[in-house]
């Protein structure tokens, strides 16, 4: 049975944060993988992967994000941003003793990997970004930007699995009703005789300040702020340590193009695509895996 310990350390203001420790297997361990999910999920999304690398000798930790599962909320919710996030993981390295690793990071957590290039590049070895890149979709952010946040408590589980479903349908078509019952189980906590979502609404506060300000903008005939260019941290993340890209093949936030723009900027960046599968693969999957399980090969 897999080793799996609670690891708990506190971000430079002092907030109690969470992540799932998972033991390495075997005697000749090597570099640690450090997995970050994306936006409104937490640690349990990698409840499967974790352990299919824990298995070839590597220790995972699965981080909560703060204002996600088991880590604390925010009191001040604009901190909810992928700079605030990096910041966390630079403690968790110091608070683990961890020197240098792998990095493997979903949506957000792509994001925040990048972000840690600008702060600590000497600590990644190589990197994994699950259906993420330097630029998203704008259809994929408005899906995303219109549940964020919103509903957070049901009275049932029925209706807990139905929100699950409603949610990642368009993600996972050939998913069953046992599927959406453990897809469910990552998103909800039970709490006080229903079921909550494990992460606080205010996680969407600086996306919705952000909008409302660039509709303040365009209302009095300005121009909205462009996003920051993310090219020059993606380029810094893949040069000099193996790279890959994962790809939800009907993924509504990194498309073709976004792919091929990708590639041409990091030439020697390892790609697959998760057939049948949208925003984001769970990286399990045959063809993720065996893309991640050559990625880890080479990080020594």
């Amino acid at each position: 049975m897999q080793a799996v310990t609670d690891f708990f350390w506190t971000s430079p203001e002092g907030l109690p944060l969470h992540a799932r420790d998972y033991a390495p297997h075997g005697k000749n361990q090597k570099l640690p993988v450090i997995c970050i999910h994306g936006l409104t999920r937490n640690a349990r999304d990698f409840e499967n992967l974790a352990p299919k690398i824990a298995a070839t000798g590597r220790r995972v930790l699965a981080v909560d994000v703060r204002g996600r599962g088991l880590s604390s909320r925010d009191p001040s919710p604009m901190n909810y941003h992928p700079g605030t996030y990096a910041a966390d993981i630079v403690s968790l390295l110091q608070a683990a003793g961890i020197a240098k690793a792998v990095f493997v990071g979903t949506s957000m957590g792509g994001l925040i990997t990048m972000v840690l290039t600008s702060i600590i590049p000497h600590a990644i070895a190589a990197a994994v970004l699950n259906d993420v890149g330097p630029e998203l979709s704008p259809i994929g952010l408005a899906r995303i930007a219109g549940y964020a946040g919103m509903a957070s408590r049901f009275e049932t589980w029925a209706d807990a699995v139905a929100y699950a479903k409603a949610i990642n349908v368009a993600a996972f078509p050939a998913y069953g009703p046992k599927d959406w019952e453990v897809f469910a189980r990552r998103l909800f906590d039970e709490r006080d005789g229903g079921f909550v979502l494990a992460y606080d609404p205010d996680i969407s506060a600086p996306i919705k300040a952000a909008a409302e300000a660039a509709t303040k903008t365009q209302a009095e005939g300005g121009q909205a702020l462009a996003p920051p260019d993310m090219y020059p941290l993606f380029r810094a993340l893949a040069k000099d340590r193996p790279l890959l890209l994962v790809r939800g093949a009907i993924s509504d936030l990194i498309d073709p193009a976004i792919v091929e723009r990708m590639r041409a900027a990091a030439p020697h960046m390892a790609y697959a695509e998760v057939p049948g599968v949208g925003h984001a693969p769970m990286l399990t999957e045959p063809e993720a895996w065996s893309a991640i399980e050559k990625l880890l090969e080479t990080a020594s």
